[in-house]
């Protein structure tokens, strides 16, 4: 037995038909192909799977595809405007926020959130925030030297809504000791 749903999904109207156990991050990979949100532990821990429904993080493993219905969700997949990256993308690739790629859509959805409530957030703040976010490369600091640049060029004029490009340059970071 499988339920009608539908949803907005990276600003495109989408409907489906899927059965009430099947998890959100099931339905966004399998059956629309936005396999940028990554399945890394099935339990919550790891992050790679957070996606924004209505504007908020939430981890797509952890709800179910019928609770999608009526909803907007962004996938990392939505957050450029075509080849544009955003923000957060060009901080991370700027700012080696990234190794092997697993966990940054999850840690780039994450900071997403975050900068959406604070533009100038604390380096406590920004490891508070992505805390429930799993990277096996990196050891954090060049994420969170990535999250305190996107802060700086969305503070200069850049915008955070998906599908926004770059307006400004997440090197617009003022220089630290931290750089």
């Amino acid at each position: 037995m499988s339920e009608h749903i539908a949803f907005v999904v990276n600003g495109e109207r989408r409907e489906a038909d899927v059965e009430p156990r099947r998890l959100l991050v099931e339905m966004l990979r399998e059956d629309l192909g936005l396999t940028g949100t990554h399945v890394g532990c099935d339990t919550s821990q790891c992050g790679a799977c957070t996606v924004h429904v209505d504007s908020a993080a939430v981890k797509s493993c952890t709800m179910l595809a019928v609770q999608a219905d009526g909803t907007s969700i962004t996938t990392i997949e939505g957050m450029a405007a075509g080849e544009a990256l955003h923000p957060l993308q060009t901080a991370f690739w700027e700012k080696h926020g990234l190794q092997c790629g697993f966990c940054t859509p999850g840690m780039i959805m994450a900071a997403a959130d975050l900068l959406g409530r604070t533009a100038d957030p604390t380096d406590d703040e920004i490891r508070h925030a992505i805390q429930g976010n799993i990277c096996r490369c990196t050891g954090y600091q060049n994420i969170v030297i990535a999250i305190r640049a996107a802060g700086a060029a969305v503070r200069a004029g850049a915008s955070l809504a998906p599908g926004s490009a770059t307006a400004a340059p997440a090197t617009a970071a003022p220089a630290t000791a931290a750089n």
